[in-house]
């Protein structure tokens, strides 16, 4: 299982990609599956065997070609076949170079497959197996060579959950950004008459510059705003929170902050834009919307749904167990066993 070199697993707080590998790392292991997990720093909180490939996380390095290139090139020189059946990678740079691995790589695709990246993607070794974290991504570039799309999941164990219906502020979690929508989360959340926290990833300089130029100028008094939270505090918020506002202006590949408000029992409201459809069942674990005026009524109703609904929805349909039977049927296939 190969990462990309900028956060630890699991990470303590912002950081999607290393929260499903957490969680798909301890199911394999628990499914009999000896798991090797490549990565940076000197810690790490799976039950895999692990293998850093620089001493220090890289994070303040992210958005550097070199620093993943370093990572990946070390890894090639650690594996060989006679120690592994497959590799897994999940970082952007590892399957441009996997034609060199004697063993099968499954690479999955974590990001938007078009532009830039859909390119690079499109000349990738063709012995590369790709993996869509959702249909909906796949339908965007349909020509790279998929073998399939396997959703992400998450471990509902210590996961605290609401017993009913949240009464306190909406909530918008991710990182601040345009394609984020927290300028239209402000003016929904405004004309419904709701009190707003907007708990965000600002770290990065374009996180900060966007939040200093669009974002600070709309706040009042009726906008609380949260900072960098770590894990246990973005999931307790959640619980208190009334729903999740997903206004998303992209075609967002997944959207794990949907599930992980869903686990708590927390609805979501968003945009039918990228895997929403996918994840959100209307009028059950949420409301859809399709324009910016849809938004200030549906926070609202969103209180008429039952937090157990959500919590069984996310348990039945994105489970670790149900993730790792998944690309355990990927894993076979790339190893020429069926």
């Amino acid at each position: 299982m190969v990462l990309p070199p900028w956060l630890s697993v699991p990470p303590p707080g912002y950081g999607g990609v290393e929260h499903l590998v957490a969680g798909l790392v301890d199911t394999l292991v628990d499914r009999g599956h000896q798991v090797t997990m490549f990565g940076a720093g000197r810690q790490h909180g799976t039950a895999a065997e692990f293998i850093s490939t620089v001493p220090e996380l890289q994070y303040e390095r992210l958005g550097e070609a070199l620093p993943e290139l370093a990572h990946a090139t070390r890894v090639t020189h650690l594996i060989s076949a006679a120690d592994f059946d497959v590799i897994h990678d999940h970082t952007t740079i590892g399957p441009m170079i996997a034609g060199r691995h004697s063993v099968p790589t499954v690479a999955t695709v974590h990001g938007n497959p078009v532009g830039e990246y859909g390119d690079v993607l499109s000349h990738i070794d063709q012995g590369v197996a790709l993996v869509a974290i959702s249909h909906a991504q796949r339908r965007l570039n349909p020509r790279l060579p998929w073998v399939g799309a396997v959703h992400n999941a998450m471990d509902l164990a210590g996961i605290p959950r609401k017993t009913a219906p949240g009464r306190g502020p909406v909530l918008w979690l991710a990182r601040f950004s345009p394609d984020k929508g927290p300028d239209v989360a402000i003016r929904a959340c405004r004309a419904a008459g709701l009190p707003l926290m907007l708990v965000g990833k600002c770290k990065e300089p374009i996180e900060s510059r966007y939040y200093d130029e669009v974002i600070r100028p709309l706040l009042g008094e009726d906008v609380t705003v949260v900072f960098n939270a770590d894990r246990e505090a973005v999931l307790q918020l959640l619980v208190d929170a009334r729903c999740l506002i997903m206004p998303i202006q992209w075609e967002e590949p997944f959207g794990m902050a949907m599930l992980e408000a869903m686990a708590t029992g927390t609805p979501v409201v968003a945009f039918n834009r990228g895997a929403v459809p996918e994840l959100v069942r209307p009028g059950l674990t949420g409301l859809v919307c399709e324009a910016d005026e849809e938004l200030p009524a549906a926070l609202h109703e969103a209180t008429t749904l039952d937090p157990a609904a959500c919590v069984a929805h996310v348990a039945e349909n994105f489970s670790t167990q149900r993730m790792a039977r998944g690309y355990e049927a990927i894993y076979q296939r790339a190893a020429g066993n069926i």
